[in-house]
């Protein structure tokens, strides 16, 4: 009998996949997952594994068990098979691999396909240091923290070609677990949007809910603005507290970050007179979260680039703990021009650090490291030859080295007296600046290109135990605003404004675009 057409078709083939088989070269299966290897905990998912024509059965195994997890027939097109997931959780992460069965044999399973569930734990808090906006060429550190005891914290950029790194853990005696992962020097590529998860080592593939988005912006390098506080540096709790920030290049825009925060407050400028612009911040009432150091940035509706950053401004918060440290005046109580005098700052109660502020000054307080003395702790401030200028009223205050930006009481006003002399401008609050550490530890800024581990992570501020809100308490409507999607770009969100002389804008609270 002559052999029909279909009939010479298998039968070449199935030569030439013997053939195939025979020298070892059977093509393996394609695996992958749909809409992500990601999958959010109790949502569904499709597994997919492609293989070769003729292709029986499709398997579809799971690291760690000793038969399929499940056993299809391919689909209409022969090639595929398609496995579902109705409702994912940690029963179904773990690595997956497949094969097929053909007529000639069985193929060689497929590259690892590694199924993850997120959702399963509490969310960590994601951070950079110093900024969300770093200047081209310079470094940043991304800092994912935890109070649950994750062993690993996964850092994520999204983006067409999804980049993860993977970093232990390391402990602190506060309780909370971090990590941190350096990034520069920074180039426009390092832009975008970053996340971060916790996991426990014994379950690789079951994390924790993903951070809250961190949105990293590179700055262009052109003039910095000057952010500045009416109010003064040392705040009192319950004080109302609103920064400005402004600049002699008329920008359309400005940004504050916090140091340590995940997300930046924008504000559109205005301008009160021709040539400059300038916008303000109000944080609402003087808590514990607006306490921290504070920078702000300009930019124009045309550029996502941002300005080289404002110099730093430390907000400071007394009254935070009850101790009251006391002050004294050696010699006293009033002194001479052209003589020296020390203010003698001192409390019962352990201080890491002791504040020196004079009232009505623009500098920010003088900070000394404390030094036991007769069961007390003490900062000595030294100043002189003493003028006229040194003359007001004087405040010092405590703190801790975990809380730097927290204070105690004050203590009772100390009110200098110099008799006779000229009115000669001293150095900041007329002091006689100490050799000393800085008030606030700065992250390492040794990260090479990319992201790789810190060797050594300089002490941070600890890790808020939920998203702040400024004021105390409900976030106020603000007429103009509306809330901000989550992940919704910063650099992105704000309209072209009409910048022109005359009342100044609203600026929207945290969270908020206008």
């Amino acid at each position: 009998m002559t052999p029909t057409l279909p009939g010479l078709l298998y039968l070449g083939l199935s030569v030439g996949l013997g053939t195939q088989v025979q020298a070892g070269i059977l093509p393996k299966p394609t695996l992958w997952a749909e809409p992500g290897p990601l999958v959010t905990w109790n949502s569904p998912v499709t597994i997919w594994c492609q293989g070769a024509l003729w292709a029986q059965e499709f398997h579809l195994v799971k690291e760690g068990r000793q038969i399929p997890w499940y056993q299809l027939r391919p689909l209409e097109d022969r090639v595929t098979a398609k496995f579902s997931i109705q409702y994912m959780t940690q029963v179904y992460a773990g690595r997956y691999r497949c094969y097929y069965i053909s007529p000639i044999g069985e193929s060689q399973p497929s590259d690892a396909l590694e199924l993850v569930v997120t959702g399963a734990h509490s969310k960590a808090a994601l951070s950079a240091l110093p900024s969300p906006v770093v200047a081209s060429g310079g470094n940043v550190t991304l800092q994912c923290g935890s109070w649950h005891r994750y062993d690993r914290f996964i850092l994520t950029k999204e983006g067409e070609h999804k980049s993860s790194w993977t970093l232990d853990t390391q402990r602190h005696p506060d309780g909370q677990t971090r990590a941190l992962f350096p990034v520069g020097p920074v180039t426009p590529s390092h832009r975008g949007t970053f996340r971060c998860y916790g996991y426990f080592r014994d379950k690789p593939q079951v994390w924790s809910e993903p951070s809250d988005p961190l949105e990293l912006l590179v700055s262009g390098g052109s003039g910095k603005p000057s952010l500045l506080t009416p109010q003064g540096h040392v705040m009192a709790s319950g004080q109302s507290l609103t920064l400005q920030c402004r600049s002699a290049i008329s920008y359309d825009r400005f940004a504050l970050a916090k140091e340590g925060a995940w997300d930046l407050r924008q504000c559109p400028a205005w301008q009160p007179q021709a040539g400059l612009s300038q916008a303000h911040f109000p944080l609402g009432q003087v808590s514990s979260h607006p306490g921290g150091r504070y920078r702000c940035y300009g930019g124009h509706n045309l550029s996502s680039l941002w300005s080289a950053p404002s110099d730093p401004l430390d907000i400071l918060v007394a009254g935070w703990f009850p101790a009251t440290p006391s002050l004294s005046q050696q010699p006293g109580p009033s002194v001479a021009a052209g003589q020296n005098v020390t203010l003698l700052c001192r409390s019962w109660v352990p201080m890491d650090t002791f504040l020196l502020s004079k009232e009505g000054a623009a500098h920010p307080p003088l900070r000394l490291r404390s030094q036991p003395q007769a069961g007390q702790n003490q900062a000595q401030f030294s100043m002189g030859p003493v003028t006229s200028a040194h003359g007001g009223t004087y405040r010092c205050y405590g703190s801790l080295t975990r809380d730097p930006y927290l204070l105690s009481q004050p203590s009772q006003p100390l009110e200098l007296v110099v008799s006779g002399g000229s009115q000669d401008q001293p150095s900041p609050h007329g002091l006689r600046p100490p050799q000393g550490p800085p008030m606030v530890p700065e992250p390492s800024d040794r990260g090479l290109s990319g992201l790789r581990p810190a060797a050594a992570p300089p002490p941070l501020p600890p890790l808020p135990t939920s998203t702040p809100t400024p004021g105390s308490g409900q976030m106020q409507e603000v007429r103009g605003c509306r809330p901000r999607a989550r992940g919704q770009r910063p650099a992105e969100q704000l309209q072209p404004s009409r910048r022109r002389p005359g009342p100044e804008p609203l600026c929207c609270p945290e969270g908020h675009t206008v």
